[in-house]
């Protein structure tokens, strides 16, 4: 189709050029004057779409490195997915092992309660009665009667050694079985988060990738408008260069001794500006707007923020994004919810103040975490939209904020 656009355009020009030359007598100066016009008014517009089309070129660019940031979040969290599912499937195979050896200890309590019982009746010679107290009425004699008793008592303090025994390996079993089911449980709630995580992740790539292809037929249009536009500019340029012939040749034979020259300058060029980030002082300032830049432009990673690759590339998770801000300020912190819930010293949720740490329950009690930014308001790195400034004042923060603020320094 480019092939074609170019023959058509170079056909279209040479047709116009040998009209210009042979009609080119009959021109008056009124109609130079309205050529003028009329290729002003085009480089105008030439201006305007090849303005329209650097910003659409510059918009796909972004676009391009989003979705290369989305695409390694995406393979990045599908690693976590399937490391979370083999770390479920490990745990129920625990479970399942554990619920084999319930089954073979509740089997060695059965055995151990028909030892009891052959003990007891190996003791009676009609094998009618199991009470100790009749076992120890049937002797025969005083010496009968004192062995009776000391066989009665070792066998009560074996049935206690037993007894204890059993207890001990339920109160085991119950322990193990609740501490494996403590931990499937919050991997489950894990693994629900990291596929949500995903899908959304998965829809704001779609909606790039849409956008995109709007944006590619956008420009194919405008730069097929911009041919257009240059055609017409070079075949109003080819008439206003043959009007100027004739007229040099007029006054040439006019004046033989006037000549006339003109000299035309095209200067074309551009300024790029640079900008200057100044970064405040106060460890407040600091921490609660250096990470602004990554606004718009970061993409959430479980375990991001910790290399200089992701850090480069806006790649974080919520905790890293918060160790990283305070980093900048000089401060060190850990890179965990768990290790910064932690951290400084409790304050009020009445009391907060910005450069706070928040934190919110999500997949877990305190599971998200932020920096208070004021006007209930805090930044952090959300699964859904990156870097962002959320509010916690309404909606979903404000239902799972978990009250705990942290004041690290000030």
């Amino acid at each position: 189709m480019r092939e074609i656009r170019g023959l058509v355009k170079d056909s279209v020009v040479v047709v116009t050029i040998m009209s210009s030359l042979f009609f080119v007598q009959t021109v008056s100066a009124e109609t130079k004057e309205e050529i003028q016009a009329q290729r002003s008014e085009v480089q105008s517009n030439i201006d305007e779409k090849e303005q329209e089309l650097q910003e659409i070129k510059e918009e796909l660019i972004e676009l391009n490195e989003q979705i290369m940031r989305l695409d390694e979040a995406i393979e990045d969290n599908e690693q976590k997915i399937d490391e979370t599912e083999s770390e479920i499937t490990d745990v129920e195979e625990e479970v399942s092992e554990l619920e084999e050896k319930i089954d073979e200890i509740q089997q060695n309590i059965e055995r151990r309660n028909e030892i009891l019982k052959e003990r007891i009746s190996s003791l009676q010679e009609n094998g009618g009665s199991s009470s100790y107290l009749e076992v120890l009425l049937g002797s025969t004699n005083f010496v009968d009667f004192v062995d009776r008793v000391a066989l009665v008592h070792k066998i009560t303090q074996a049935d206690q050694d037993l007894l204890e025994s059993q207890e001990k390996d339920k109160l085991e079993v119950e322990k193990n079985k609740v501490e494996l089911d403590n931990k499937l449980e919050e991997l489950e709630d894990m693994k629900a988060e990291y596929e949500e995580m995903q899908q959304q992740i998965v829809a704001q790539k779609e909606q790039n990738e849409e956008l995109k292809d709007e944006l590619k037929e956008k420009e194919e249009e405008n730069s097929e408008y911009l041919d257009d536009l240059k055609i017409e500019d070079e075949i109003l340029a080819e008439k206003e260069k043959a009007l100027k012939e004739v007229e040099e040749q007029q006054r040439a034979q006019e004046q033989a001794t006037r000549s006339n020259g003109s000299n035309g300058a095209i200067e074309q060029y551009s300024s790029n500006s640079s900008e200057t980030v100044s970064v405040s002082g106060s460890t407040v300032d600091i921490v609660t707007s250096v990470g602004e830049k990554y606004i718009g432009n970061s993409v959430y990673v479980f375990g991001g923020g910790r290399s200089a690759y992701d850090i480069a590339n806006g790649r974080f998770d919520c905790s890293g994004f918060v160790s990283w801000a305070f980093k900048q300020a000089g401060i060190s912190l850990p890179a965990s919810t768990s290790g910064l819930s932690s951290v400084g010293s409790k304050v009020s949720a009445s009391d907060m103040q910005p450069g706070d740490l928040v934190f919110f329950n999500t997949y877990k009690t305190n599971g998200h975490v932020g920096i208070y930014v004021g006007n209930n308001k805090f930044i952090g790195s959300q699964s859904s939209t990156g870097v962002a400034i959320a509010d916690m004042g309404s909606g979903y923060w404000k239902s799972n904020f978990s009250g705990l603020v942290r004041r690290v320094g000030s």
